[in-house]
């Protein structure tokens, strides 16, 4: 008998998560800060260096350095800014939104060290003599923009004024200097078109008065932002440019409408293939997923987060291997329907027995999550930021979702005698009166001897890395500027551009590059690299030339030596501890040779993804690294399920006397497996290739990696990894005489909710 009030229930559940969707999803993304490769920017980290000679760099300093910056970037109205100090003596600022990035930077890194100084360039005057806050934009009686300021003491200045007086023409001259260097001199300046001092206005008559007047060739935004530096104190050191990125506003919106239309049409696939493959069971799986990217969204509203094109391409990504654990679930269901249990019974089993198995793999890859967001710079933070969430939630949504859902029909009765419903075929059903184990069910792939064919399998893999290596040897990789230091300019066109345009244009604001890629159809895109990295200047001066010459505002990225270096040690600290992570759960869970061999396997994606991109040219950058490791992460999942699979056989076994025992169960969990590894890459790879066809161009190489390390790991965990196992077992046997595969203990048992 139907029970009816579960399937209103599931209707009711449903019409109130979309009604609750629709009315709040606006409102969230309303609420997401974007981050400045969204909406256009600059992000900036500055070294802190002693402004005076024997100054301390205190953490105080810093501190009161960042506070500085802060109350400058408040000047210039930016909403939400980021300023992070780093490493003890770094800070990183990030002005998403800004419109006038020129006019930011030259406000941040301007010391504001303002002095009046005789011709002579003897101090006077310091901005510690003004009062706080004193500085204000006006107009002299011309109607022209000058800057009025406040003086703590009217008679210190009428004595000044005094001094200038008795040096006579036409050296009675009050020099009015900002951020006055060592060595600079009024006598030299003077002969200048555009002197480095503000002003040098003659003074014919002594001023006791509390008020002086700074005048110029201003407009009245420059007399403005020069009141408003004033009021927000000076530095109390030096600030050096060590690393730089400069997004348009227009380069930025462009991307993301393109990775979330890839998003989109990666995710539609990925819908349509589970139900076509699932039925069923694969709507439900459309149901949470769409339930899990808006509690991703929701999430990262409530966490404040910075959502950035990386972060994105994560959602999409968690698409892809959300569904990892719906195909688990699913398949284990399909197994047991197969041996002749009823629907309530597969299901209940299904659930129970792949619920350990989800959670190891998930575990796995949030390693990965919290490594990259350790030891990655801001945009690889936000990438992991967003995968550690969507870890979270997929296993949330894709576990307790898809069982709060399918509770509903399965112990509803509906379900009842409709095995087809889940995808599986009458012919398929065990219908013997023996009850049949799981474990031996016939496969399609049974012909295959994943064992006796291992040692083509590693010939194979050893040619390709010796190749790979010969490659690397040869040709090198392609470092980024990441790695490399210099400078990096993209620039977007819906015109066809040439490489010798390119230069011209640099020439025209006096530059050049050796290194300059076109590509693109319907948008032409520009690269220039340099192998000095540009000043704050130069970058102004790439900006506002493209701008005025094409109407796009270039994404220009500067990184400094030093910050090259520790981004290459951070890195390989990452790949490392990712990888001896993964050796310490893996041995906990399991046991060493199988976290050994899994370890080796990733091992062998990394350097398969490195291989590819030396021959490809491809440039290896940040991003580039945070591919790599999402990889390993990915590729542990499949490795894991492997090796849950031959656990589980092992446990049937109860112990292991003869090699052939190992290589029956190493094949036996290879067949039983392979299902769900194949309809697990088509999933993700469904998401990768829309994301390289159709999203944006400076996540591309970040894609491809991904694919390449999709087949890669793929490969690993069918042909290496368990393979790799079974040699070092039959050695432990050959050691022991004997295996015992199984102990009792309690078990943990998930038992659906009914």
């Amino acid at each position: 008998m139907v029970k009816r009030s579960r399937l209103v229930t599931f209707f009711l559940l449903l019409i109130l998560i979309g009604g609750a969707t629709g009315l709040t999803t606006q409102t969230i993304l309303g609420n997401i800060k974007l981050g400045l490769d969204l909406q256009g920017g600059f992000e900036v980290l500055y070294q802190v260096k002693p402004a005076e000679e024997g100054q301390e760099i205190t953490p105080s300093v810093v501190a009161d350095t960042a506070e500085a910056l802060d109350r400058r970037v408040n000047v210039l109205g930016v909403s939400e800014p980021i300023i992070q100090v780093e490493n003890g003596d770094r800070i990183r600022v990030q002005l998403a939104g800004v419109e006038d990035q020129n006019q930011a930077r030259e406000i941040l890194s301007t010391e504001a060290n303002l002095t009046f100084r005789d011709v002579d360039d003897n101090s006077k005057l310091s901005g510690s003599d003004l009062v706080e806050g004193g500085a204000s934009q006006t107009f002299d009686s011309n109607n022209r923009p000058i800057v009025q300021l406040e003086l703590q003491d009217a008679g210190q200045f009428g004595k000044v004024t005094q001094e200038i007086i008795s040096k006579g023409r036409p050296d009675n001259r009050l020099v009015i200097w900002l951020d006055y260097e060592e060595g600079d001199s009024y006598r030299e300046e003077m002969l200048k078109e555009n002197p480095k001092y503000i002003s040098a206005p003659e003074v014919t008559q002594v001023l006791n008065t509390n008020t002086a007047t700074i005048t110029g060739s201003f407009t009245i935004e420059e007399a403005q932002n020069l009141a408003n530096l004033l009021n927000a104190g000076a530095l109390p050191v030096e600030l050096e440019e060590v690393y730089s990125t400069s997004v348009g506003a227009s380069f930025g919106l462009t991307a993301m409408d393109q990775t979330v239309f890839a998003g989109i049409i990666g995710s539609a696939l990925v819908f349509l293939f589970m139900i076509l493959v699932y039925r069923f069971p694969g709507i439900i799986a459309v149901l949470t997923l769409s339930v899990y990217v808006y509690l991703v969204l929701l999430v990262f509203d409530w966490l404040n987060g910075v959502l950035t094109l990386p972060g994105i391409a994560a959602i999409i990504l968690g698409v892809g291997m959300a569904i990892d654990a719906n195909i688990i679930t699913y398949e284990r269901i399909k197994e047991e329907l197969k041996v002749g249990k009823t629907v309530r019974e597969a299901y209940k089993e299904g659930s129970r027995s792949s619920l350990w198995t989800i959670f190891d793999a998930n575990i796995t890859t949030m390693l990965v999550g919290v490594v990259l967001f350790a030891f990655g710079t801001s945009s690889v933070k936000g990438f992991a930021t967003t995968l550690l969430i969507s870890i979270a939630v997929s296993f949330i949504t894709a576990v307790y979702g898809t069982r709060l859902f399918m509770n509903l029909w399965v112990y509803s009765g509906f379900l009842d005698n409709k095995p087809g419903w889940f995808g599986v075929k009458t012919s398929q059903i065990n219908k013997s009166a023996d009850q049949m184990d799981t474990l031996e069910l016939p496969t399609r792939f049974d012909r295959f001897d994943f064992v006796r064919s291992r040692k083509k399998f590693f010939i194979l893999s050893t040619a390709l890395i010796v190749a790979g290596l010969s490659i690397i040897m040869i040709f090198r990789l392609n470092l980024g500027i990441d790695f490399t230091s210099g400078s990096r300019m993209e620039v977007v066109m819906d015109t066809s551009i040439t490489e010798e345009q390119i230069q011209e244009d640099l020439q025209a604001v006096g530059l050049s590059s050796n290194n300059i890629v076109i590509s693109g159809d319907n948008q032409q895109i520009g690269v220039a690299r340099f192998t000095e990295a540009l000043d704050q200047g130069e970058v102004a001066g790439l900006q506002a030339y493209f701008q005025e010459e094409y109407g796009t505002e270039p994404t220009i990225s500067t990184v400094d030596p030093i910050i090259g270096e520790e981004l290459a040690k951070n890195a390989l600290y990452a790949l490392a501890i990712a990888s001896l992570g993964i050796i310490l759960y893996v041995t906990i869970r399991f046991e060493i040779y199988m976290a050994l061999t899994a370890v080796l396997a990733l091992l062998h994606d990394a350097f398969f993804i490195v291989a590819v991109f030396s021959i490809l040219r491809l440039e290896v950058d940040i991003t580039f690294i945070a591919a790599v490791l999402t990889i390993i992460g990915y590729s542990i999942n499949d490795t894991i399920v492997t090796f849950d699979r031959i656990r589980e056989n092992l446990r049937k076994l109860r112990k292991i006397e003869t090699s052939e025992q190992i290589a029956t169960i190493v094949n036996k969990s290879l067949r039983q497996t392979l299902g769900r590894s194949v309809n697990t890459v088509i999933t993700v790879v469904f998401v990768v290739v829309a994301m390289i066809l159709f999203g944006a161009t400076s996540i591309l190489n970040f894609s491809i990696a991904l694919l390449i390390g999709l087949i890669a790991g793929t490969y690993s965990s069918i042909f290496i990894a368990a393979q790799l196992w079974y040699v070092l077992k039959k050695r432990e046997l050959k050691k022991k005489g004997t295996l015992i595969t199984y102990k009792e203990k309690k078990e943990w048992t998930d038992e659906p909710v009914v």
